[in-house]
């Protein structure tokens, strides 16, 4: 018997190994690597520039958009990038088209002087802000569909590895920044923080030239089920020779098939009453990490920790353990089920805070910040895993973009 567990174990870690895994561990750092701009480098410039809790937290509203990107998830879905639709296929495309916007944003901000141009650095920070967000749409979509609809194992290996590829992105790019512009202050740049945002342009060009090894899968059935739908709707309405009403009604058609089409999806497959269930649920599940977790940096520069110490205890030690444990999160979702996992780790999640609180009591304390980075990057690892394995399951594949979008 405790062979065949021990064997079980091992076929199930194995699932991490494929090939398919390592290019969803890109997609989560792809996806992952911007909050280290918005999040971290962001609050931390402002904050050494001398501003204020309050201006800060003002500028963190530009996260906003990640909690309403479902809005235009269905356009994103729809729309196809001239030129680069066609030589990368509709989901790199658009990735590739947000990666430029935000390398394009990162050089803005190298000319900015946070206290002069406050208005244009945080207006830059929400460009940055809308196009992860748009990014995200298509990362998720392209990461649920490298894996088929009926291997829920591997759903939730690919969940797990989603995840440390974000923290991965965003741990240890936010080590990156933090350690460069550290150095760079060290030897005596004055605009260190301007400097390390071109560094961090770099780190966007190699994630996009990892990009081009990931293909696109069931495009054709996808086209074919959404074509499919419009012709429906568009018998329904009826036929017209008038030009103009012709036109409407193509209009009308191509915007209750793009937005109506995956939310009457998901609510048919579901039934309404657990539709709505299931939407207030995700609402409610992490949405005091989502608040606070923004303000973290803000809070351990308080407290009185250096850079170096933040960039060691909170991303290169919390990227580690997250690894570790969104691994281990994986493996439990595997053999108990996501939704049981989610609830032992959401619950754990809520007590973990209270060291945090600890912490803001007993004044800064190495070991004591080290244990509660670790404490929470244990539970939020196990939490997130299977939250991301829960939806990714819960997904029509023809509408993959929009559903996860409005999910997640």
């Amino acid at each position: 018997m405790a062979l065949e567990k021990k064997e079980n174990f091992f076929a199930m870690f194995a699932n991490y190994f494929e090939l398919r895994m390592l290019k969803i561990l890109l997609l989560g750092a792809i996806s992952g690597f911007p909050w280290v701009l918005i999040a971290t480098a962001l609050s931390l410039w402002l904050k050494e520039e001398g501003l204020s809790r309050s201006t800060i937290g003002w500028a963190g509203l530009i996260f906003g958009v990640y909690a309403i990107n479902y809005l235009w998830a269905p356009i994103i879905d729809r729309i196809q990038i001239p030129i680069l639709t066609k030589k990368l296929g509709h989901r790199r495309a658009w990735i590739v088209l947000m990666q430029i916007t935000i390398l394009l944003s990162l050089v803005i901000w190298s000319f900015i002087n946070p206290t002069q141009n406050l208005a244009l650095l945080i207006s830059v920070g929400l460009i940055i802000a809308i196009a992860s967000a748009t990014q995200d749409i298509t990362v998720d979509a392209l990461r649920i569909e490298q894996i088929n609809p009926n291997e829920e194992k591997s759903m939730a290996a690919g969940a797990a590895m989603a995840v440390v590829g974000w923290w991965t992105g965003y741990k240890l790019g936010g080590a990156i920044a933090l350690f460069t512009s550290e150095f760079f202050q060290k030897i005596g740049i004055e605009n260190y923080w301007q400097t390390t945002f071109l560094v961090l342009g770099v780190v966007i060009i190699l994630m996009n030239i990892g990009l081009m090894f990931i293909r696109e899968k069931g495009s054709i059935e996808r086209n074919n089920a959404q074509s499919q739908l419009y012709k429906k709707i568009d018998n329904f309405i009826g036929d017209n020779n008038n030009f103009i009403l012709l036109w409407m009604r193509k209009l009308i058609v191509w915007i209750i098939g793009t937005v109506g089409g995956p939310i009457i999806s998901f609510f048919k497959k579901n039934g309404f009453a657990i539709a709505l269930g299931i939407l207030g649920f995700v609402f409610l599940f992490k949405i005091g990490e989502a608040f606070l977790g923004r303000m973290s940096i803000v809070f351990y520069k308080e407290i009185g920790f250096s850079k170096g110490q933040i960039a060691i205890y909170s991303k290169t030690l919390g990227w580690i353990t997250t690894v570790i444990f969104t691994l281990l999160g994986g493996l439990m979702a595997m053999r108990t089920g996501a939704i049981k996992t989610m609830f032992i780790a959401g619950g754990l999640m809520a007590i973990t805070n209270l060291l945090f609180a600890l912490l803001a009591w007993t004044g800064k304390s190495e070991f004591l910040f080290a244990i509660a980075v670790i404490a929470d990057d244990i539970t939020a690892a196990f939490a997130t895993v299977a939250f991301v394995a829960f939806i990714s399951l819960l997904v029509d594949r023809n509408y993959t973009v929009t559903q996860y979008a409005l999910l997640a």
